[in-house]
């Protein structure tokens, strides 16, 4: 362990020297150490630098000459090496928060090794060129802070040096907190269950009622993850960082986004996670009535004759069709065969009533043929398996609904004895 907060600044050396010096400097006035790693495409000789490019390759990749690669592949590779060397400081103790500054392609590098290398909590900030364009590539479902260098990082003047100051007095403050966390008393962190939960809006009365649930009668500490595929995504790392104790995956509509190309897809891992983690794990088909896209003017052409709701301004919803339905089945039942560590601590839960708030009977996305579709494929692929499908008569948000997918997680947990689920199928 450190006697004082270490940061990790990386920056390409060869083309930002000047102004990592600055940030360096602005860091260290906090009485906080700066590791120093260069990641240029050429070495850079200079006292202060910590870890050098070529000692970088050397160290953690092939020794390789990089310097007449194209860009792309220098990236990648200095990436890697970097991630590699973070990680071996991260494992040791010795560094309690990272940040670098740069262009599209410094901010690209120095992303990936923050994903990569470095678990969720840990203070991550980049100072980059395009922290004011769409950051959800850079960032995915981590929590690297992303603040806007307003000119370009080529020479300091009065902005950037005020952008870098404000940027390197943060990280030394977050350095500061994570290093004190970190010096705590094993004892003093919380011993409670790790419940992660997922929600979209229509289905927040559901999760309301969980959470409180949870919290309130079992001392459950939960986790709301809203499910607009980054939210998916961040509860998946979670659970295999292992920092769930168990999933409700109530909100499941983000397989939809990725079957019919809406922009809310959690990737092709979705629902893998939990399965694999082998912890106790209840699945609902909350939201798969619908898929998300942009303003109703940005539906692509071939689904402008489909049923539409415009959720607001931003958001319109396309009702999911019956061989969507079928689709959405057949993913769910495939992910959960082929990645359960243990069946048994999966079950599925249908809400026949209803499986969002606009698919209650009367509802704009009211379709009995599509949900009997998707409630039919999942129970026969499921069939002889040794996991458990439940039906239920009442819709998602319907409280007694709520608190019965609940118990039932709690059940699971082992923190009750077993209940049968006949009085949810007869409501």
């Amino acid at each position: 362990m450190t006697s004082v907060p270490h940061v990790v600044l990386l920056g390409t050396c060869d083309t930002k020297l000047e102004e990592l010096l600055y940030l360096r400097d602005e860091i260290t006035c906090s009485t906080v150490n700066v590791i120093f790693i260069d990641v240029g495409r050429k070495p850079t000789n200079h006292p202060t630098i910590t870890v050098g490019q070529k000692q970088l390759l050397n160290e953690f990749g092939k020794g390789q000459d990089i310097e007449n690669l194209p860009r792309g592949e220098v990236i990648k590779t200095m990436a890697a090496c970097a991630t590699r060397a973070v990680q071996k400081l991260y494992d040791g103790g010795k560094i309690h928060a990272i940040m670098a500054a740069g262009g599209s392609g410094g901010t690209s590098l120095a992303a990936q090794v923050m994903r990569d290398g470095l678990p969720i909590g840990f203070p991550k900030l980049i100072v980059s060129t395009i922290a004011s364009g769409d950051t959800g590539p850079i960032v995915e479902e981590t929590d690297i802070t992303m603040m806007n260098s307003v000119v370009d990082v080529a020479g300091l003047n009065q902005i950037l040096r005020q952008v870098l100051s404000n940027a390197g007095h943060a990280i030394a403050a977050m350095a500061q907190a994570n290093y004190s966390r970190t010096n705590a008393d094993l004892e003093q962190q919380s011993a409670k269950k790790r419940v992660g939960i997922t929600m979209f809006g229509v289905t927040t009365p559901a999760v309301d009622t969980i959470r409180e649930y949870l919290e309130t009668k079992h001392d459950i500490e939960t986790f709301v993850f809203h499910a607009t595929g980054h939210g998916g995504k961040a509860m998946e790392r979670l659970v295999r960082e292992g920092r769930l104790d168990a999933v409700l995956d109530l909100t499941t509509t983000e397989l939809c986004d990725h079957l019919t190309g809406g922009v809310m897809s959690a990737g092709p891992h979705r629902l893998e996670a939990a399965a694999q983690a082998g912890i106790p794990n209840i699945i609902s088909v909350g939201a798969t009535d619908m898929t998300n896209f942009g303003p109703i003017k940005s539906i692509p052409e071939r689904y402008k004759d489909r049923k539409l709701y415009e959720h607001n301004p931003v958001v319109t919803l396309m009702r999911t069709s019956a061989d969507e339905a079928r689709q959405v089945g057949r993913t769910i039942v495939e992910k959960l065969r082929n990645h359960a560590k243990d069946p048994r601590n999966i079950e599925v839960w249908f809400p026949m009533g209803g499986i969002s708030m606009i698919a209650v009977p009367g509802g704009p996305f009211a379709d009995a043929e599509a949900d009997a579709i998707l409630f039919g494929v999942i129970t026969d692929g499921l069939a002889d398996s040794e996991i458990e499908v439940v039906e239920d008569k009442r819709a998602i948000n319907d409280e007694g609904f709520a608190r019965a997918i609940a118990e039932a997680l709690v059940v699971k947990m082992g923190l009750r004895s077993e209940q049968p689920h006949m009085a949810s199928h007869d409501i």
